[in-house]
């Protein structure tokens, strides 16, 4: 494979995840860790995408900024976040995760609708503050330089003394039988915490991620009581979830 098809492919792998692993790149593309490392290295020179300890995260997952111009996929997100806000009613408790599906949801968030936003994300919560009638609650602890997110076992204390209405969380793998996995331990314990902590927990998920998978499992698929992707729920690429025990919009 070619230096220029091999940084495409983890181009397309960064945008589709938001984060990956040298070690993933490097077996995927069949190519030595300082391989994945050095083309990794060129990416970031060029601002393509930021390099970290261990790997790359896109840009549109990084910075405060309210721009969405980086955002893989923003059609697809955008119509995820369309139907996730047909969900949200006023009054309610909720709980928006990181990740930059959440952030399409929290831009459509109607002003004037009266919420108390809970989040873990730093981006989230910036952009949450831009309504004036959503009361913004951001659950603190040690702050995930990658992630973006407060983690730890403060972070998972403070979930267990909340109930939702609804959550809305993203993932970086998703599959009918292994269900949600991430790569990143800590990650997956937050996302545990804030499923614990909802009456009902509402999966926002491009179709490019389903049938994937990776080493932490979050929670088996029929934890989840919604699906939310950009297709229409008949879609075949959506049969195997179709027999678990969740609805699928």
């Amino acid at each position: 494979m070619l230096k220029e098809e091999r940084q495409l492919a983890i181009l397309n792998e960064v945008e589709l995840h938001n984060r990956i692993l040298l070690t993933d790149i490097a077996e995927k593309l069949n190519v030595s860790i300082d391989t994945a490392r050095r083309d990794v290295k060129e990416l970031d020179a060029v601002n393509k995408l930021r390099k970290v300890h261990g790997g790359a995260i896109s840009l549109g997952f990084t910075g405060l900024a309210s721009s969405n111009a980086n955002i893989y996929a923003l059609e697809e997100k955008i119509t995820i976040a369309q139907k996730a806000i047909g969900l949200i009613r006023e009054g309610s408790v909720i709980f928006i995760d990181g990740g930059t599906t959440c952030l399409e949801l929290v831009r459509l968030i109607p002003p004037q609708l009266k919420l108390t936003c809970f989040t873990l994300s730093l981006p989230v919560a910036w952009q949450l503050l831009s309504n004036p009638d959503i009361k913004v609650i951001l659950i603190g602890g040690e702050i995930s330089r990658d992630a973006q997110i407060s983690i730890g076992a403060y972070t998972v204390h403070q979930l267990s003394e909340i109930r939702f209405d609804y959550s809305f969380i993203g993932t970086g793998y998703v599959d009918a039988i292994h269900g949600l996995t991430e790569f990143d331990w800590e990650i997956v314990q937050m996302k545990k915490a804030v499923i614990n902590a909802s009456k009902k927990t509402v999966l926002l998920c491009i179709s490019e991620k389903l049938n994937s998978q990776h080493q932490y499992k979050t929670c088996d698929i029929n934890s989840i009581n919604t699906m939310i992707t950009e297709l229409a729920p008949d879609n075949n690429l959506l049969n195997l979830y179709r027999n678990q025990d969740i609805h699928l919009l």
